[in-house]
């Protein structure tokens, strides 16, 4: 009977490291795409992708996080193409999938950050109505996300992307946002994820905007 039990629970183990792989494998494969998307559309179809993983994975942060980051950054693009009007629509959306992570993972740095790049996207829809709303909660949110982990580099980041882009009559300075650009790099440089598949993004982005003031 005990060796009955053994070859059961050894059997079950297997099964679970199987799991375990494939979930790494797929995870790593969709998270790889994301520097490849460029339109809204590439980022809906990998969202669904994520939100699949998700349905499965119902004790894992990450597929919910990462849905979500995908919306934000199709939310990106539409501000960046004017399409402002479909932007409390994808926000929505990520709001959903921050909610989930959230539920699963409390007190998460990268999670608050995505919060408060939701609430930023919905913002932005009219700013001017919209900032002692949306704006106030973004600014409480990256708080949260500095308080828990203060070395983050992707905090740093988009604190630098917020002042860099602000117009100088509303407390913005590119002086001030590059600085912040080349401290974030820093940040990058020695930071690492405590798994591969954990929030790593962004250190491009900082490179490419030092890079711009480079060039001039």
């Amino acid at each position: 009977m005990k060796k009955y039990i053994l070859s059961f629970a050894l059997a079950c183990m297997s099964l679970l490291s199987f799991a375990q792989a494939n979930y790494e494998k797929v995870m790593t494969e969709k998270i790889a795409k994301i520097e490849t998307c460029k339109t809204p559309e590439d980022f809906q179809a990998l969202a669904n992708d994520f939100q699949r993983i998700a349905e499965k994975e119902t004790t894992k942060w990450l597929p919910n996080y990462y849905a979500a980051f995908a919306y934000i950054q199709k939310g990106r693009v539409l501000m960046r193409e004017g399409k402002m009007q479909e932007l409390d629509a994808v926000a929505d959306q990520a709001q959903k999938f921050i909610d989930a992570a959230e539920s699963v993972e409390k007190e998460n740095s990268e999670i608050h950050l995505l919060q408060k790049m939701v609430y930023s996207l919905k913002m932005m829809v009219n700013p001017q109505e919209r900032y002692m709303t949306f704006g106030m909660k973004a600014q409480d949110e990256l708080n949260k996300a500095e308080k828990f982990n203060p070395n983050n580099p992707r905090v740093t980041l988009i604190k630098a992307e917020d002042i860099y882009f602000t117009p100088e009559q509303y407390g913005g300075s590119k002086i001030k946002g590059m600085e912040l650009f080349k401290a974030a790099l820093e940040k990058f440089n020695s930071f690492k994820p405590k798994t591969s598949l954990e929030p790593n993004w962004g250190k491009e982005e900082a490179a490419y905007f030092i890079g711009l003031e480079k060039a001039k």
